[in-house]
């Protein structure tokens, strides 16, 4: 099978493994993995116009609105023109869907479903190194020592988000904001959902549907069975 130029997009809610799958794509396929929030992060300290606008709404607790992470992401996309990529955090809603679709044509769609009881414990337990946006899990991804970074040795947080407080609004949030866009790549037919609780058992399936649209770069194993859905 010869490779392509896979123009790809990763859909979940908070806490639902979308780093790891996106790094594991990225390693075994060779696509870039291109994150709204690593965009936004180096525009911050950049100071650039759009950085220091989004800034703003950050520091009020208040999503970037979808004009900016649009224009942030749009202009990433026209450097990536001749790699294969995939999108993760953008587009969050349909109007970011809606601008993406009109400068390329997406292959697929993967959606993560991942029970709202599971997400609860992981965003309970997540913290994170704010300027870098590494993540970690102290259940399965722990730091290598509690509260700091393990590779600047800088303080870990909890975002006021994760907290057990806010938990529950912000998946609310996310399930009412994602529904169009699910609809909308469903409608298009590119949209394929994986459900469980564990990310080591869905990647199998993610792997074996990656394989039918490009040659992987780094060929895997799968031939071990886990319990996944596909619809």
């Amino acid at each position: 099978m010869a490779s392509k130029l896979l123009r790809a997009v990763i859909l979940g809610p908070p806490g639902s493994g979308k780093g790891t799958v996106c790094q594991r794509i990225a390693k075994n396929f060779g696509l870039q993995h291109l994150s709204s929030g690593d965009f936004l992060r180096q525009n911050i300290r950049a100071s650039t116009e759009v950085g220091v606008m989004a800034k703003k709404y950050l520091e009020q607790g208040l999503p970037v609105p979808d004009s900016l992470i649009t224009r942030v992401m749009l202009f990433e996309l026209e450097t990536m023109k001749t790699q294969p990529w995939l999108l993760d955090g953008f587009p969050r809603t349909l109007a970011q869907a809606e601008a993406l679709d009109k400068i390329c044509d997406l292959d697929l769609v993967i959606s993560l479903n991942i029970p709202f009881e599971t997400l609860k414990d992981r965003l309970n337990t997540r913290w994170i190194h704010q300027p870098s946006g590494r993540v970690y899990n102290l259940e399965f991804n722990p730091p290598h020592v509690q509260g700091i970074d393990d590779i600047s040795g800088e303080p870990l947080i909890q975002q006021e988000h994760d907290k057990p407080d806010a938990v529950i609004s912000r998946l609310r949030q996310y399930k009412d904001v994602a529904k169009p866009v699910i609809e909308l790549y469903k409608n298009k037919g590119i949209l394929h959902t994986f459900s469980g609780t564990e990310t080591n058992r869905i990647w199998p399936y993610i792997y074996t549907l990656l394989s039918t649209k490009i040659t992987p770069v780094h060929p895997e194993d799968t031939s071990q069975t886990f319990c996944a859905e596909e619809h």
